[in-house]
C-alpha cells in the first residue's frame, strides 16, 4: 500500500483526532468515528499509525548537539507539584548572562517535541527551561495516551504553579539576566497567558493556539505574540473577545493566524505539522524574543 500523505486525509479526520487528542473523545468511539473513512484501500490501522506521533524521525536539534549544554534538573515548586523534573538548556558558546525562556507542554507532558524545542530555542541565544507537569506522577510515561490520561488527574492551576516557579528558577539562575519569556503549544498557549495575568514582570509571552483567559486580564504586563491556526475554529473561538480586553485596556500584542493549517501545526511529530507556517511561526517567535528579552 502506498505512503500515506496529509492530502490524502480528509479534514474531518484531523478533526476528529483533534477531539480525541483534547479528551472529547475516548479511544474507542474515536476508533469507530474513523471507520468511516477507512475507504479507498485506506485501514483504520493505518490511519491511526499515520495520525500517531513519530519522534524518532522529527527531531530538529540533536539530543546531543555539541553546541549545547543541555541536561534535566529538578526545582522546587512548592505551590504546585512539589519536585520538579525539568530539561534546562543553553548554548557552550553563550558568554555573559542570557535572557531565559520557559517552553510550556501540551496536554500530555514533557515528551520528545517540546523537549527538541527547547533546545532549537536555546541555540537561538537563550537559557530555556522545559518542565514536566507530570513529574509528581513519575514523569512523561513514554506515550502520549498515557500521557494525557495522567495530565487529566492533576489540577491545572496547580500546574500553572509549576510553571511559575520555573519562571522563578530562571530568573534567580547565575546565568540568567532576569528578562524572561514564555512559549507554550496547546494546553501551554492556555499557561503562556496565564503566567501573562500572574507575573508582574514576565517580559514577553508567545502562547500556539492556547485558550485564553477572561479575568485577570488587567493585570498583563507582558507584550504578547499570539499564534493561531486557521482551521481550529474550537480555540479560535475565544480570541475575539480576548482581542476586545486586550485592545480596550490597552495591552501590546500581536496575533497571527496561519490559514489552511490544523492545530498543533507546529508540532513537527504530527501529520498536522505544517512546515512553511511552523517555520514562519518560530521565525517570529525568535525575532520577537530578541526584541523583548535582549
Amino acid at each position: 500500500m502506498k505512503l500515506l500523505k496529509k492530502e490524502d486525509i480528509k479534514q474531518e479526520v484531523f478533526d476528529l483526532y483533534d477531539a480525541y487528542a483534547h479528551n472529547k473523545l475516548e479511544r474507542r468511539d474515536f476508533v469507530q468515528k474513523l471507520s468511516v473513512y477507512a475507504v479507498g484501500g485506506l485501514t483504520v490501522p493505518s490511519l491511526m499509525s499515520f495520525l500517531m506521533p513519530d519522534y524518532e524521525n522529527t527531531f530538529l536539534v540533536a539530543k546531543d548537539n555539541p553546541d549545547l549544554d543541555s541536561g534535566f534538573i529538578t526545582y522546587n515548586s512548592s505551590k504546585g507539584g512539589g519536585e520538579i523534573k525539568a530539561l534546562l538548556s543553553k548554548p557552550k558558546s553563550a558568554e555573559g548572562r542570557l535572557p531565559g525562556i520557559v517552553v510550556v507542554h501540551e496536554n500530555r507532558g514533557l515528551n520528545p517535541y517540546v523537549e527538541d524545542t527547547a533546545r532549537r530555542a536555546a541555540l537561538s541565544g537563550f537559557m530555556t527551561i522545559a518542565p514536566d507537569a507530570l513529574s509528581p506522577l513519575g514523569g512523561y510515561p513514554g506515550n502520549d495516551d498515557e500521557g494525557r490520561a495522567m495530565q487529566r488527574t492533576r489540577d491545572r492551576d496547580e500546574m500553572l504553579e509549576d510553571f511559575i516557579a520555573a519562571f522563578e528558577y530562571l530568573k534567580n539562575h547565575e546565568s540568567c539576566n532576569g528578562k524572561i519569556g514564555v512559549v507554550g503549544f496547546c494546553f501551554g498557549g492556555w499557561i503562556s497567558n496565564m503566567m501573562a495575568v500572574k507575573i508582574p514582570d514576565l517580559a514577553a509571552a508567545v502562547p500556539f493556539y492556547g485558550g485564553q483567559p477572561t479575568e485577570g486580564i488587567e493585570n498583563i504586563n507582558a507584550p504578547l505574540m499570539l499564534q493561531y491556526a486557521g482551521l481550529d475554529e474550537r480555540v479560535n473561538a475565544g480570541w475575539p473577545a480576548y482581542e476586545k480586553a486586550l485592545n480596550e485596556l490597552g495591552k501590546e500584542n500581536v496575533a497571527y493566524f496561519y490559514p489552511e493549517v490544523n492545530h498543533g501545526f507546529h508540532n513537527t511529530s504530527t501529520p498536522r505539522y505544517d512546515e512553511p507556517a511552523a517555520e514562519l511561526a518560530w521565525s517570529r517567535t525568535i525575532e520577537f524574543f530578541k526584541e523583548k528579552l535582549v
